[in-house]
């Protein structure tokens, strides 16, 4: 197969929204996925295996991880189709008509465990276990590792910021920095998995069933010739969305600007908005002001640059804030913007038999074999994680469960039901760090028979011995 010559590209339409269609995304894989997979089927190695996908590192900043993009990634792979326009330009690229033609009848057929959704997890643990054909498990990586990567860093940074803000509401309000269309969608689902009340991304809402949320822009309060002709104009046109920025020219005063038109026009005020100045001292003089005209239901919301320290020094100090209203931090996950989850072969089926296998290299060794993850929780709090070989039965609950089987998906959980689990998963959030995620003995021994490594220095805690 050459692969130095490129074809000419078609040049994309001017308008073109750079989406990929559903059938498209068979194409969403790295080039080297292709050239494996072409030279297994040449040497007839389409035998089950066994990848796993896992971080190596939690990333800076990071004690644990919220398990994201599970469900859209499911999707992709059962729908995932070569079409004649896909194959067509694999021929040019120089692909054999053996490999085109086992591409034209491609469909995943293999089965998945995971992680679900809304699940807190730890370096070195599986988020997620394949076990397919190899040319199936082998082309499905990028995807896989596309999905789960960046929805579990937003859903992680949502997560903290939920935290942060204690009892009060965080929403989302990334689209507009978020890194391109698709991004700006699954992050308002991350983030409503993590917990967030409500996103602007009104095409999110509609997809994921979530609230959709927003107050005004500076524009429309300079449009009018007055700030109070703004809040009258829109309290009377849109009374169920009451909640006025009155930070456009004096904050105190347009406090009292929003509460003079809520009782010239008889509507009820929702809220008001800060975004900008010293959020605490303005909570504090919006609260009093809203207080004394009898407005303690108005709500204050905050946003304009939020991030998770700014939020909870600001909870610490008692701001009476209602509502936080997150862009930048939570779409990009901005101190700490990638999940370096990585997929490796660790069994495979040669002659019959299954077959563990490793890596050995500096810094990069993995442990053979597939495997479960058991949790241990007491008194409501995790205590410790176990890795252990597949098919063992450990005190606690084993984290990876069916997902896929033959090819098709098997999740249930509504979004709901992610959130439900998200919010008893961060209630039992270790205490210290670093977390333990130990090795049970059958692992102990197989790794060190695979690896030639003594056991001893197997036992430790797997974020210590070089698995991370």
């Amino acid at each position: 197969m050459a692969t130095a010559r490129t074809p000419s590209p078609r040049r994309p339409a001017i308008n073109d929204p750079g989406l990929l269609t559903a059938p498209e995304t068979c194409l969403l894989t790295d080039q080297y996925e292709l050239a494996m997979a072409a030279s297994y089927l040449r040497q007839g190695m389409n035998e089950p295996a066994v990848f796993e996908l896992f971080v190596r590192h939690l990333p800076p900043h990071r004690d644990w991880l919220l398990v994201a993009g599970l469900g859209p990634a499911l999707a992709l792979v059962e729908a995932m189709r070569f079409g004649d326009a896909d194959l067509g330009y694999l021929r040019r690229l120089g692909f054999a008509r053996e490999f085109l033609d086992h591409l034209a009848g491609f469909r995943f057929s293999g089965r998945i465990d995971a992680m679900p959704e809304g699940t807190v997890a730890f370096a070195g643990e599986p988020l997620l276990r394949v076990t397919a054909p190899r040319i199936e498990a082998q082309l499905i990586e990028t995807l896989l590792l596309n999905q789960i990567n960046f929805q579990t860093a937003i859903a992680t940074k949502a997560a903290r910021l939920v935290l942060a803000a204690a009892d009060s509401a965080v929403v989302d309000f990334s689209p507009r920095r978020d890194h391109g269309v698709d991004a700006a969608m699954k992050a308002a689902r991350a983030a409503a998995i993590a917990g967030a009340a409500g996103t602007s991304n009104v095409a999110a809402a509609k997809r994921y069933g979530l609230t959709p949320v927003g107050t005004m822009a500076h524009s429309y309060v300079m449009s009018f010739r007055t700030e109070l002709d703004a809040f009258r104009a829109f309290m009377r046109d849109t009374p169920e969305n009451a909640v006025m920025l009155v930070d456009t020219y004096d904050t105190v005063q347009g406090v009292r600007r929003a509460i003079a038109a809520a009782r010239e026009t008889g509507v009820p005020l929702k809220g008001v908005r800060l975004d900008s100045g010293d959020r605490l001292a303005l909570s504090r003089a919006a609260r009093t002001l809203l207080d004394r005209a009898g407005m303690g239901d108005a709500a204050i919301v905050v946003s304009g640059d939020l991030e998770e320290r700014q939020i909870a020094e600001l909870v610490a100090a008692g701001a009476p804030v209602d509502v936080w209203s997150v862009g930048t931090d939570l779409g990009t996950s901005r101190d700490s913007p990638t999940v370096g989850g990585v997929y490796k072969l660790v069994a495979d089926r040669r002659d019959g038999a299954w077959r563990p296998v490793a890596k050995r290299s500096p810094d990069k060794a993995t442990l053979p074999g597939p495997k479960q993850v058991f949790r241990h929780i007491a008194g409501g709090v995790m205590r410790e994680d176990v890795l252990a070989v597949e098919g063992e039965r450990l005190l606690g609950r084993p984290l990876l469960e069916p997902v896929m089987r033959d090819g098709r998906a098997e999740l249930t959980d509504s979004l709901d039901a992610l959130r439900t689990r998200s919010a008893g998963e961060l209630r039992a959030l270790p205490t210290s760090t670093p977390y333990p995620v130990l090795l049970s003995d059958r692992l102990v021994r197989l790794t060190a028979d695979v690896q030639g490594m003594a056991a001893a220095d197997l036992r430790r805690p797997l974020e210590q011995h070089g698995r991370t």
